[in-house]
């Protein structure tokens, strides 16, 4: 055992980063990777004790964790983004989370054993699902845009609601049962509930106008909202335990909505930080677990009611309260099945444990050990089947990874062509109606609207779309239009054209500290690729085979030739960069941009053959 506290510290992160990176190179759900990993490092081989090493820090450290990851994904929830989509959003947390309540509570009593005062508190607690399982799941399983975002409020509201719903069951019982709890004490709550709601609402609102008042420097507005929102749940919690989760929601569903500028930059930042957080969280919740709480879990009445939550109570509840929606079966059944339980579930529950213990309720003893079944399985089945139930029901975007396009142009729409001629998924977005006649006229699918505009990302799907290409005649705008992007596709996916050298100005220093990687030859900027379109030269597709390799296919170019992308039979596009090794493979189609001296020569060749097979075939006639 690690007897360091910095050590341990270290080792936590490393830990956590290293479950994040494995499930993405191995394209496995993340917290199920983290749970394994935490399991092993805490009860199986007893390498890390942080509940017991971190002492009184353990707890606020996994609060304020909560809180930060909460008040990230609330920063998503702008109303805009469920347009047409309230009525089931609205049932799904309301009667949706009612009806699972009760009947989770009824399911813990009968099939688990518990007492009703313990059923019902844990009943409450499961109807949260939470932003820090439901975000990377939506996130590998590229869901239609319906269900993810039915999915994610979902996820995000109910996650504070259940903690307060557990709180107020604790507080119900306590009273029925006439131990020294009174009305007053009731009511109390419930103030401290809407007191949280209105310190967050005010909390978000001071911050969105000091920001747009410019009374923050920018350098600042990243921190200022890191303190802003420790202090809103410290204060709301401080009030009454398990509000500051309310609190920091309402803050941060506040910003979403108030139409700040620098909203983007705050939510890459908080971003970040909540994938440290998760990853340590959860390494932490699981090496915390003792080796009898693991044995529990495989209980008959455990695993019984485990399977009931995932195949009844679930869809029951979804199916219940989305009567009379524009709900389709399909996303009925796929939202009927996705409900991972997540961080908010194991910390609200070892808070409750101790505290039902404490009372001398029946059952109290196995709530960790309840909880913990069912944030595994629940995890582990859902994010090993959502991409796969996604693709049958026809509910997932998965296909040809996409190219989402920025510019409309003679260039970027010819190759753009090329691309849907090879069934891969594009779209070309421009802020000019006259120049997106082109792509109009070509057949291409295209947005009227500016791609750096705050409404693109409610009135645009990016999910088909793994790849950006920035191909305006604007250095500056392809440059900032890159960089906006790179955290959404990653810097390796998002490209821009070379910079015009011959403006006049002098970018050559600053050329490489610009977001997105050059596209093509670095010779090769706007005005030329254009000019070579509009002069005749033709896109070519050349497939690979063992006669006809790669070096020859390089061989038999003209110096004049510009090599565009690899699609791979996998339909993974490789991009030819100034920095990028490819690896053509046979089978694999390789995009140029030939001179129309070489396509010229083909046709002819052509011609000459059939003409020679003509006169062979008369001649046999004869």
């Amino acid at each position: 055992m690690v007897d360091s506290f910095l050590l341990e510290f270290m080792i936590i992160g490393l830990l956590g980063i290293g479950s994040q990176w494995v499930a993405w190179r191995f394209r496995l759900p993340a917290i199920v990777v983290m749970s394994i990993i935490g399991l092993m490092a805490g009860p199986v081989f007893n390498l890390i004790r942080p509940e017991q090493d971190f002492g009184d820090l353990y707890s606020p450290f996994i609060s304020v964790a909560v809180a930060i990851i909460l008040f990230e994904g609330s920063l998503n929830l702008n109303f805009k983004e469920v347009s047409g989509l309230g009525k089931p959003v609205f049932r799904i947390v309301t009667w949706g989370a009612f009806i699972s309540w009760m009947l989770g509570s009824l399911t813990a009593h009968y099939v688990a054993g518990l007492s009703w005062e313990v059923s019902f508190v844990i009943g409450a607690i499961f109807i949260v699902t939470g932003p820090t399982v439901i975000l990377p799941l939506l996130r590998q399983s590229k869901l239609k845009p319906r269900p993810a975002k039915i999915l994610k409020w979902e996820g995000i509201i109910v996650d504070p609601f259940g903690a307060l719903l557990a709180v107020f069951a604790f507080e119900i019982i306590v009273f029925f049962t006439g131990e020294e709890s009174t009305l007053y004490s009731l009511l109390y709550f419930l103030l401290a509930s809407i007191f949280a709601v209105i310190l967050g609402v005010v909390f978000g609102k001071l911050i969105g106008k000091y920001f747009e008042e410019g009374r923050i420097p920018e350098y600042l507005k990243s921190s200022t909202v890191l303190i802003a929102v420790i202090a809103c749940f410290t204060i709301a919690d401080e009030v009454a335990h398990e509000t500051g989760l309310l609190a920091v929601t309402a803050m941060g569903m506040t910003l979403a909505n108030m139409g700040i500028a620098s909203i983007r930059q705050m939510r890459h930042f908080k971003e970040d930080i909540s994938v440290l957080l998760v990853s340590s969280i959860f390494i932490m919740l699981t090496a915390s677990l003792t080796r009898e709480t693991l044995m529990q879990v495989f209980r008959p009445e455990i695993i019984g009611y485990v399977l009931l939550m995932l195949f009844l109570v679930r869809p029951l509840s979804i199916f219940l309260s989305t009567i009379r929606t524009d709900l389709k079966i399909q996303e009925k059944i796929l939202i009927g099945w996705i409900a991972p339980r997540g961080i908010v579930a194991l910390t609200v529950a070892s808070y409750f444990s101790s505290v039902l213990m404490e009372g001398g309720y029946e059952g109290a003893e196995i709530v960790t050990s309840v909880t913990f079944a069912l944030v595994f399985f629940t995890v582990c089945a859902h994010g090993f089947s959502i991409g796969w139930l996604a693709r049958k029901l026809n509910l997932s975007s998965n296909g040809k990874p996409g190219v989402l396009m920025v510019g409309s142009n003679h260039f970027s729409v010819s190759l753009a062509n090329v691309m849907k001629k090879l069934d891969i998924p594009i779209l070309i977005v421009d802020s000019s109606w006259e120049r997106l006649h082109k792509a109009r006229q070509a057949g291409i699918p295209s947005h009227y609207g500016d791609i750096l505009s705050e409404q693109t990302e409610y009135l645009i799907d990016m999910t088909p779309y793994d790849y950006l290409v920035a191909a305006t005649e604007y250095d500056a705008y392809n440059a900032l239009v890159s960089s906006t992007f790179v955290p959404e596709f990653g810097r390796k996916d998002v490209y821009r054209l070379s910079i015009q050298r011959n403006s006049g100005d002098d970018l050559e220093d600053i050329d490489h500290t610009i977001g997105g990687r050059v596209l093509f030859d670095e010779k090769f900027a706007f005005d030329d690729l254009t000019h070579k379109v509009e002069i005749g030269y033709v896109f070519r597709k050349t497939t690979l085979t063992e006669r006809y390799s790669f070096d020859n296919y390089v061989n038999n170019c003209e110096t004049s030739t510009v090599l565009l992308f690899i699609l791979k039979q996998s339909g993974v596009i490789q991009f030819f960069t100034e920095d990028s090794t490819v690896t053509p493979e046979v089978g694999d189609i390789i995009v140029s941009l030939t001179p129309p001296s070489k396509e010229f020569g083909k046709i002819k060749e052509k011609i000459e053959e059939q003409r020679k097979q003509k006169n062979n075939q008369e001649a046999n006639n004869e």
